[in-house]
């Protein structure tokens, strides 16, 4: 991805002759705010694999009563 500080460097050079310095912080802004919402739509979906991976007790059957033998 980026491997040193001068690719970074570069890359947000780029960005503020693309953008301009008006734009760019409403960029930074929202892209923030995208990378928030994807982490708490991740962490939905963790938790809902997390409660399904869950073992669940299953309904134990009814005991059957042991029938007395008839006297008689």
């Amino acid at each position: 991805m980026i491997d040193s500080p001068a690719q970074l460097i570069a890359i947000l050079v780029v960005a503020l002759l693309l953008f301009g310095p008006r734009k760019l912080p409403e960029l930074a802004r929202g892209l923030g705010q995208s990378v928030r919402e994807f982490k708490r739509s991740m962490e939905g979906v963790v938790e809902e694999v997390k409660e399904e991976a869950k073992p669940q007790e299953s309904p134990k059957p009814p005991e059957a009563k042991a029938e007395e033998p008839k006297k008689g």
